[in-house]
């Protein structure tokens, strides 16, 4: 397993530029794409459908369950909104779609998941034992 985000903070070869607005890291998927060569397993992070990739699990949780966690972690005000939206109106599960097909997207909402529960249903996805399930999540009550 790799856990990109951590990966590419680690190595300034993985990123472009530091959105200083944001406070984040613009990856260079192209370089990461070459660091990871011929691997096979699990990437872990919010840009693995960007990926070649067999299949693509998109964990979902509720906006404002986000908002709850990134406000504990010190997140600033726009960057807490910003992914509370983005969940709502689905963005990562939509490029996923768009890139690799709703027949290869699994969709889980790990709102109210224990972490081992949720890691449960991914193995299931992963080993082909459940069924995709891209757009069975609806968070758009938020907005």
């Amino acid at each position: 397993m790799i856990h990109l985000n951590e990966r590419i903070k680690s190595d300034e070869d993985l990123w472009t530029e530091r959105d200083a607005d944001r406070d984040t890291l613009v990856a260079d998927l192209d370089a990461v794409r070459e660091r990871l060569g011929d691997w096979a397993g699990v990437l872990d992070s919010h840009l693995a459908h960007r990926f070649d990739v067999d299949r693509v699990v998109v964990l979902r949780c509720h906006p404002e369950t986000i908002e709850s966690r990134l406000e504990a972690r010190g997140e600033s005000t726009e960057t807490t909104a910003e992914n509370a939206e983005s969940e709502a109106l689905d963005v990562i599960l939509s490029e996923a779609v768009a890139e690799h097909g709703a027949e290869s997207v699994y969709e889980i909402d790990a709102t109210d998941r224990d972490p081992e529960a949720a890691a449960d249903t991914i193995r299931a996805a992963i080993e082909g034992d459940r069924e995709p399930s891209a757009g069975t999540v609806d968070f758009i009550d938020y907005i």
